[in-house]
Protein backbone atom coordinates (compact mmCIF):
# COMPACT_ATOMS: atom_id res chain seq x y z
CA UNK A 1 0.00 0.00 0.00
CA UNK A 2 1.14 3.47 -0.79
CA UNK A 3 0.76 6.98 0.16
CA UNK A 4 -2.31 8.96 -1.22
CA UNK A 5 -3.18 12.54 -2.26
CA UNK A 6 -6.59 13.73 -3.20
CA UNK A 7 -8.23 16.84 -4.63
CA UNK A 8 -11.36 17.76 -5.56
CA UNK A 9 -12.76 18.98 -8.15
CA UNK A 10 -16.05 20.47 -9.72
CA UNK A 11 -17.17 18.94 -13.16
CA UNK A 12 -20.24 20.61 -15.34
CA UNK A 13 -22.51 18.36 -16.59
CA UNK A 14 -26.49 18.48 -18.21
CA UNK A 15 -28.06 21.84 -17.41
CA UNK A 16 -24.40 23.69 -16.89
CA UNK A 17 -24.78 22.28 -13.12
CA UNK A 18 -21.18 21.21 -11.90
CA UNK A 19 -20.92 18.07 -9.40
CA UNK A 20 -18.21 17.53 -6.92
CA UNK A 21 -15.77 15.21 -8.01
CA UNK A 22 -12.54 13.47 -5.54
CA UNK A 23 -9.38 12.44 -6.82
CA UNK A 24 -7.11 10.18 -5.26
CA UNK A 25 -3.84 9.65 -6.67
CA UNK A 26 -0.62 7.61 -5.26
CA UNK A 27 1.82 10.08 -3.75
CA UNK A 28 4.18 8.41 -6.73
CA UNK A 29 1.29 8.80 -9.61
CA UNK A 30 2.78 9.55 -12.97
CA UNK A 31 0.31 10.88 -15.71
CA UNK A 32 -0.35 8.21 -18.25
CA UNK A 33 1.53 5.38 -16.15
CA UNK A 34 -1.68 4.38 -14.40
CA UNK A 35 -4.70 2.83 -14.59
CA UNK A 36 -7.44 5.12 -13.71
CA UNK A 37 -11.16 3.72 -11.95
CA UNK A 38 -14.04 5.93 -11.65
CA UNK A 39 -16.62 5.01 -9.43
CA UNK A 40 -20.25 5.95 -8.85
CA UNK A 41 -22.56 6.21 -6.04
CA UNK A 42 -25.47 3.85 -5.06
CA UNK A 43 -28.80 5.68 -5.14
CA UNK A 44 -29.80 6.46 -1.38
CA UNK A 45 -25.88 7.91 -0.38
CA UNK A 46 -23.64 10.28 -1.94
CA UNK A 47 -19.77 9.91 -2.90
CA UNK A 48 -19.11 10.18 0.58
CA UNK A 49 -21.11 7.42 2.09
CA UNK A 50 -18.54 4.93 4.02
CA UNK A 51 -18.86 2.45 1.35
CA UNK A 52 -18.22 4.28 -1.21
CA UNK A 53 -14.78 6.25 0.61
CA UNK A 54 -13.34 3.25 2.13
CA UNK A 55 -13.33 1.74 -2.27
CA UNK A 56 -11.90 4.86 -3.38
CA UNK A 57 -9.35 5.59 -0.79
CA UNK A 58 -8.51 1.70 -0.81
CA UNK A 59 -8.17 1.71 -4.95
CA UNK A 60 -5.71 4.48 -4.70
CA UNK A 61 -4.02 2.36 -2.01
CA UNK A 62 -3.44 -0.03 -4.51
CA UNK A 63 -2.20 1.74 -7.12
CA UNK A 64 -4.94 2.72 -9.01
CA UNK A 65 -5.66 6.82 -9.71
CA UNK A 66 -9.51 6.44 -8.07
CA UNK A 67 -12.23 9.04 -8.98
CA UNK A 68 -15.44 9.48 -7.40
CA UNK A 69 -18.31 11.79 -8.03
CA UNK A 70 -22.17 13.06 -7.13
CA UNK A 71 -24.47 12.73 -9.59
CA UNK A 72 -26.14 16.28 -9.46
CA UNK A 73 -29.48 15.27 -7.30
CA UNK A 74 -27.30 14.36 -4.52
CA UNK A 75 -25.49 17.79 -5.40
CA UNK A 76 -28.30 19.55 -5.62
CA UNK A 77 -29.16 17.89 -2.03
CA UNK A 78 -32.18 15.60 -3.31
CA UNK A 79 -33.01 12.18 -2.31
CA UNK A 80 -34.64 10.98 -5.43
CA UNK A 81 -32.49 9.86 -8.08
CA UNK A 82 -32.43 11.88 -11.48
CA UNK A 83 -34.04 10.03 -14.64
CA UNK A 84 -31.80 7.59 -15.88
CA UNK A 85 -30.82 9.48 -19.42
CA UNK A 86 -29.53 12.38 -16.99
CA UNK A 87 -27.74 10.19 -14.75
CA UNK A 88 -25.89 8.97 -17.57
CA UNK A 89 -25.48 12.06 -19.04
CA UNK A 90 -23.57 13.07 -16.03
CA UNK A 91 -21.41 9.62 -16.16
CA UNK A 92 -20.38 10.50 -19.52
CA UNK A 93 -19.02 14.12 -18.89
CA UNK A 94 -16.76 12.97 -15.93
CA UNK A 95 -15.70 10.21 -17.78
CA UNK A 96 -14.75 12.82 -20.73
CA UNK A 97 -13.03 14.80 -18.21
CA UNK A 98 -11.43 12.31 -16.69
CA UNK A 99 -9.75 11.20 -20.58
CA UNK A 100 -9.21 15.26 -21.23
CA UNK A 101 -7.67 15.83 -17.93
CA UNK A 102 -6.41 12.68 -16.09
CA UNK A 103 -5.36 10.04 -18.46
CA UNK A 104 -2.68 11.55 -20.90
CA UNK A 105 -1.17 8.51 -22.52
CA UNK A 106 -1.33 4.51 -22.19
CA UNK A 107 -3.23 4.13 -18.66
CA UNK A 108 -6.14 2.03 -18.76
CA UNK A 109 -9.39 3.64 -17.99
CA UNK A 110 -12.23 1.16 -15.81
CA UNK A 111 -15.49 2.35 -14.85
CA UNK A 112 -18.36 0.89 -12.22
CA UNK A 113 -20.30 1.81 -8.73
CA UNK A 114 -22.15 0.32 -6.07
CA UNK A 115 -25.76 -0.59 -7.01
CA UNK A 116 -27.25 1.93 -9.21
CA UNK A 117 -23.83 3.66 -10.28
CA UNK A 118 -23.00 0.54 -12.01
CA UNK A 119 -26.07 -0.03 -13.45
CA UNK A 120 -25.50 3.72 -14.91
CA UNK A 121 -21.72 2.33 -15.75
CA UNK A 122 -23.33 -0.49 -17.72
CA UNK A 123 -25.79 1.83 -19.36
CA UNK A 124 -23.15 4.21 -20.35
CA UNK A 125 -20.74 1.23 -21.72
CA UNK A 126 -23.36 -0.51 -23.87
CA UNK A 127 -24.59 3.13 -25.47
CA UNK A 128 -20.94 3.44 -26.17
CA UNK A 129 -19.87 0.18 -27.07
CA UNK A 130 -18.90 0.74 -30.37
CA UNK A 131 -17.13 4.17 -30.26
CA UNK A 132 -13.51 3.34 -30.29
CA UNK A 133 -12.66 6.98 -28.28
CA UNK A 134 -14.80 6.22 -25.39
CA UNK A 135 -13.92 2.39 -24.75
CA UNK A 136 -13.10 1.20 -21.41
CA UNK A 137 -10.53 -1.40 -20.61
CA UNK A 138 -13.35 -3.19 -17.86
CA UNK A 139 -16.20 -2.29 -15.87
CA UNK A 140 -16.80 -3.14 -11.94
CA UNK A 141 -20.16 -4.07 -10.22
CA UNK A 142 -19.90 -3.35 -6.28
CA UNK A 143 -23.91 -4.79 -6.21
CA UNK A 144 -24.91 -4.92 -9.33
CA UNK A 145 -29.29 -4.55 -8.91
CA UNK A 146 -29.69 -7.39 -11.47
CA UNK A 147 -33.67 -6.71 -10.18
CA UNK A 148 -35.72 -4.77 -7.51
CA UNK A 149 -36.29 -6.59 -4.69
CA UNK A 150 -38.91 -9.66 -4.90
CA UNK A 151 -39.28 -8.31 -8.83
CA UNK A 152 -37.25 -11.45 -10.58
CA UNK A 153 -39.39 -11.14 -13.97
CA UNK A 154 -37.75 -7.69 -14.67
CA UNK A 155 -33.91 -8.20 -15.19
CA UNK A 156 -32.12 -5.18 -15.97
CA UNK A 157 -30.11 -7.25 -18.36
CA UNK A 158 -30.64 -5.89 -21.80
CA UNK A 159 -27.51 -3.68 -21.32
CA UNK A 160 -25.11 -6.15 -20.10
CA UNK A 161 -25.73 -7.95 -23.70
CA UNK A 162 -24.26 -4.58 -25.78
CA UNK A 163 -21.22 -4.30 -23.64
CA UNK A 164 -17.65 -5.38 -25.11
CA UNK A 165 -15.57 -4.77 -22.17
CA UNK A 166 -14.35 -7.13 -19.41
CA UNK A 167 -16.99 -7.29 -16.37
CA UNK A 168 -16.53 -8.21 -12.91
CA UNK A 169 -19.41 -8.70 -10.58
CA UNK A 170 -18.91 -8.75 -6.25
CA UNK A 171 -21.48 -10.06 -5.39
CA UNK A 172 -23.41 -10.86 -1.96
CA UNK A 173 -24.64 -14.39 -1.93
CA UNK A 174 -27.67 -13.03 0.01
CA UNK A 175 -28.26 -9.46 -1.74
CA UNK A 176 -31.81 -9.01 -2.67
CA UNK A 177 -31.18 -6.73 -5.59
CA UNK A 178 -29.32 -9.97 -7.13
CA UNK A 179 -30.23 -13.44 -7.18
CA UNK A 180 -27.19 -15.76 -7.89
CA UNK A 181 -29.31 -18.46 -10.26
CA UNK A 182 -30.77 -15.22 -12.01
CA UNK A 183 -26.99 -13.65 -12.37
CA UNK A 184 -25.41 -17.16 -13.62
CA UNK A 185 -28.40 -17.11 -16.59
CA UNK A 186 -27.79 -13.66 -17.88
CA UNK A 187 -24.03 -14.09 -17.89
CA UNK A 188 -24.06 -17.17 -19.59
CA UNK A 189 -25.79 -14.93 -22.70
CA UNK A 190 -23.63 -11.93 -22.36
CA UNK A 191 -20.86 -11.37 -25.33
CA UNK A 192 -17.87 -9.91 -23.00
CA UNK A 193 -15.80 -11.53 -20.64
CA UNK A 194 -17.09 -11.73 -16.94
CA UNK A 195 -16.26 -12.67 -13.65
CA UNK A 196 -17.72 -13.31 -10.39
CA UNK A 197 -16.42 -12.52 -6.85
CA UNK A 198 -18.97 -13.75 -4.54
CA UNK A 199 -19.55 -12.84 -0.85
CA UNK A 200 -20.81 -15.87 0.88
CA UNK A 201 -23.76 -14.36 3.01
CA UNK A 202 -23.56 -11.25 1.77
CA UNK A 203 -26.20 -8.54 1.45
CA UNK A 204 -26.24 -5.42 -0.86
CA UNK A 205 -23.34 -3.93 1.24
CA UNK A 206 -21.31 -7.06 1.70
CA UNK A 207 -21.94 -7.42 5.07
CA UNK A 208 -22.46 -10.57 6.19
CA UNK A 209 -24.51 -12.45 9.77
CA UNK A 210 -22.67 -12.01 12.62
CA UNK A 211 -22.36 -15.45 13.19
CA UNK A 212 -19.92 -15.42 10.27
CA UNK A 213 -17.43 -13.47 12.25
CA UNK A 214 -16.15 -11.58 9.51
CA UNK A 215 -16.03 -7.81 9.86
CA UNK A 216 -17.16 -5.46 7.11
CA UNK A 217 -14.02 -3.91 6.73
CA UNK A 218 -11.82 -7.20 6.23
CA UNK A 219 -14.78 -8.41 3.68
CA UNK A 220 -14.50 -4.87 1.71
CA UNK A 221 -10.64 -5.17 1.31
CA UNK A 222 -10.99 -8.96 0.34
CA UNK A 223 -13.13 -7.48 -2.56
CA UNK A 224 -10.31 -4.38 -3.31
CA UNK A 225 -7.59 -7.30 -3.76
CA UNK A 226 -10.17 -9.12 -6.13
CA UNK A 227 -10.59 -6.17 -8.02
CA UNK A 228 -6.42 -5.72 -8.69
CA UNK A 229 -6.40 -9.64 -9.67
CA UNK A 230 -8.73 -9.10 -11.81
CA UNK A 231 -7.39 -6.11 -13.57
CA UNK A 232 -3.73 -7.90 -13.90
CA UNK A 233 -5.13 -11.06 -15.22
Amino acid sequence: MTTVRQRTEKITVDRGIQVSAVIAEPANYSAGEIDVIVLAHGAGADMNHPFMTFFHDALARAGWLSVKFNFPYKELGRKAPDPAPRLEDAFERVLDHVRANLRPGPGRLFAGGKSMGGRIAANVAAKDADAEEKALAGLVFLGYPLHAPKRHDRLRADNLMKITAPMLFVEGTNDPFCRMDLLAEVLKQVKAPTRTHLIEGGNHDFRVPKRLGREAGDIWQEVVEAICRWRGA
